[in-house]
């Protein structure tokens, strides 16, 4: 189905309510199919195991069609190709048009087929115009106007049927990048803004740090929404997640006593933010003890935790977080103030021409991490040698990793983008839902237990009086270090968590949609001309120098399609989004730059060779992993000149250094086109090898 009207965010609240939900695109395979609510009443809504991804919205009332995309103009005036839909590939924000039909869409196509909603933030525009600064009041606003849109899109006539998990990001508070430690008034305002996402009890706690969290499957998962700004390297109003005093260190202890309840409880949790905890050999984008931290955390609490998502930095990748980096002397309050972080700040604002360096950083920290499958055959070497390289793992579940993964963002910096997860669901098709539980909670009924809940407050966290903060530095009473409280581990024969084998809650894959706005705005004659990307700060776009073709727009109807799905990739060839998948893909990517860095042929010989001081292990309890055929063709990677008698030669040539370093490139080659949301051309994405 495709949607001709916009008109959430201005539209009189009885039009709103009165919306007319539409089915599913019947041509399109992947489409998730709306649920049948006529079958049961809406106090029994069923778990579909799908749940919606939405990031970085940017909506700018500023905006107008045809204007310049050029910088410090910013498509608010002049005459160039932003589109009625927005500027593809530039760094202009989102017209308000754009922000309607995405949420029409989502409320035709997706509300009746997805659980809850994560929304990881950055729904006010960049100050990206001299012309017409940002104001607090207007940066409010528009998220009051944004979040108003969310309630509308996901209700029916009796309130939210889906919860919605809010969390805000660098471009959401003023002066952008800048938050203070709490109680503030920005920290006030959300709570008003957000008072249909935070649940009550929460909203004292939210209002104090900026942390709430939702059992968006009541006594069986909790999705988190973490305050990343307090994490963020840039936030200029903070200083660590070491110090007591500082709220990075508070907000991590009321992470650790939350998740400490939700393993009591036997419940699972999925962590989000804004700001990911990219970090890289040389860039990084949280402070270093607040990755440390998180690292340890995630660690410790691997059985509980499913997944992280987030948003931030618009490019479509993953990030792995290795636990043999945990050092603990960034953890401790006095030796943190004294270690030195080498690592830069990553740009604030990720365009094409910063984000190859970082990808490049990326894919070569990805080919010294150890390869998840070439492990020692079981009938060809000892139990020495398989202790070993499930060592260099973690053990058989790859433990010694995690996982996050970073979605791109509806501001078409690229292409929008929407994805919708899938998530294990076997055993619990019957549990009641969020919608039940909350309706049943305004009905005051007896008939749920309320789930137990434990506030921080303030007596939790050593107190440090700010005066002699600047006296004793990192000091607690009587002048020593306060002792860092490491979350308890799992207990011993703690099953693997979801995020490591496939279970209840184990995310399993993801559809993710795209809008072609080159398509959809019909505006620009798109040429076989090379497009050159901007080499400053500020990206114009790949239509900078065109004009409309139309002197009035003329849009064709608004439709997000699959750009690609996680299930059927041909590439990719993701079983699910466990720990092992990912880490596996990552090194196939990987092995391009270990070829050029001559680190192949070591870290083969790392993963066989045996130690002989490791005791023996139960080799009948190693999981083992098939590796796939990696020698399909594949007609988008080819080079268009070879005929087909030559490929099927090349058929099953794989194991040669050629045959290998080809896949290697295409795999390398398909990750950078999804990265970039499809935006670029082949020679574009080769140039970044």
């Amino acid at each position: 189905m495709v949607l001709k009207k916009a008109v959430w965010l201005w539209a009189a609240p009885s039009l709103l309510t009165s919306f007319v939900i539409g089915a599913p695109t019947a041509e399109n395979q992947y489409a998730l199919q709306a649920g049948d609510e006529s079958s049961h009443p809406t106090s029994q809504r069923k778990l579909h195991g799908r749940f919606l991804h939405i990031t970085d919205l940017h909506p700018d009332e500023h905006y107008k069609v045809h204007t310049s995309t050029e910088e410090n103009i910013a498509c608010h005036r002049g005459h160039g190709p932003a589109g009625t839909y927005g500027a593809e590939t530039s760094d202009c924000d989102s017209p308000l048009s754009l922000v309607n039909v995405t949420l029409d869409w989502i409320t035709a196509n997706l509300k009746d087929s997805i659980d809850f909603v994560v929304w990881t933030g950055d729904s006010a525009r960049h100050d990206s115009d001299e012309e017409i600064p940002r104001h607090n009041s207007e940066i409010l606003a528009m998220n009051r106007r944004i979040a108003d849109s969310f309630v509308n899109s996901f209700s029916d006539d009796k309130g939210l049927v889906v919860p919605v998990v809010p969390t805000f990001g660098n471009n959401d508070i003023y002066p952008h990048n800048i938050l203070m430690p709490g109680p503030n008034k920005i920290l006030k305002s959300y709570t008003d803004i957000w008072k249909d996402f935070i649940p009550e009890e929460q909203r004292h706690s939210f209002e104090y740090g900026g942390w709430f969290y939702v059992e968006v499957i009541p006594d069986k998962l909790a999705v988190f929404s973490l305050n990343t700004m307090y994490f963020f390297d840039r936030n200029a109003g903070v200083d660590d997640c070491a110090s007591p005093s500082e709220p990075g260190y508070q907000h991590f202890e009321w992470l650790r006593i939350q998740l400490q309840f939700l393993r009591k409880r036997g419940m699972k949790a999925i962590l989000m933010g804004h700001v990911p905890p990219a970090r890289t050999s040389g860039k990084q984008l949280w402070d270093e003890t607040c990755w440390q931290k998180y690292t340890l955390w995630l660690q410790q609490y691997r059985d509980v935790i499913v997944g992280s998502l987030y948003g931030h930095m618009n490019i479509d990748h993953f990030l792995l977080q290795d636990t043999n980096e945990i050092d603990f002397s960034f953890l401790e309050a006095e030796s943190a103030d004294q270690q030195v972080n080498t690592r830069e700040s990553i740009e604030d604002e990720i365009s094409v021409a910063s984000s190859k360096d970082y990808l490049m950083e990326l894919r070569e920290d990805w080919a010294k991490i150890p390869d998840p499958v070439k492990g020692p055959a079981l009938e060809n070497s000892g139990k020495k040698k398989h202790k070993k390289w499930k060592n260099k793992l973690g053990g058989p579940y790859a433990e010694r990793y995690q996982l996050t993964l970073i979605s791109p963002s509806v501001v078409p910096n690229y292409f929008p983008t929407l994805r919708v997860f899938e998530y294990n669901i076997t055993g619990l098709e019957d549990t009641p839902t969020w919608m039940d539980t909350s309706r049943m909670s305004h009905r005051k009924s007896a008939s749920l237990p309320k789930p137990e809940y434990r506030e921080l407050e303030l007596r939790d966290v050593p107190e440090v009086d700010i005066e002699k903060k600047k006296k004793k530095k990192n000091k607690g009473e009587n002048g020593k270090t306060p002792k860092l409280h490491v979350p308890d581990p799992p207990a011993e024969g703690t099953p693997p968590g979801p995020a490591y084998f496939p279970q209840a809650l184990t995310l399993r894959g993801f559809v993710q949609y795209y809008a072609n706005l080159t398509y959809l705005n019909n505006d620009i004659t798109t040429g076989d001309e090379e497009d050159k990307m901007s080499s400053t700060g500020w990206d114009a776009g790949k239509h900078k120098d065109k004009k409309p073709k139309h002197d009035k727009p003329k849009p064709k109807e608004f439709e997000f399609q699959v750009e690609y799905t996680t299930y059927d990739d041909p590439i990719y060839k993701l079983k699910d989004l466990t720990v092992r998948s990912l880490l596996r893909l990552a090194h196939r990517i990987g092995q391009t730059s270990a070829e050029s860095l001559g680190l192949s042929e070591d870290l083969e010989q790392e993963e066989v060779d045996g130690d002989e001081d490791e005791d023996e292990d139960d080799v009948s309890k190693e999981v083992e992993y098939q590796d796939e055929d990696q020698d399909e063709e594949d007609e988008e990677f080819s080079d268009g000149d070879v005929d087909a008698e030559k490929k099927k030669k090349k058929k099953g040539k794989g194991k040669h250094k050629g045959g290998k370093k080809q896949r290697n490139t295409k795999i390398w080659l398909h990750f950078l086109k999804h990265a970039f949301v499809s935006t670029r051309n082949m020679d574009e994405l080769k140039d970044l090898k």
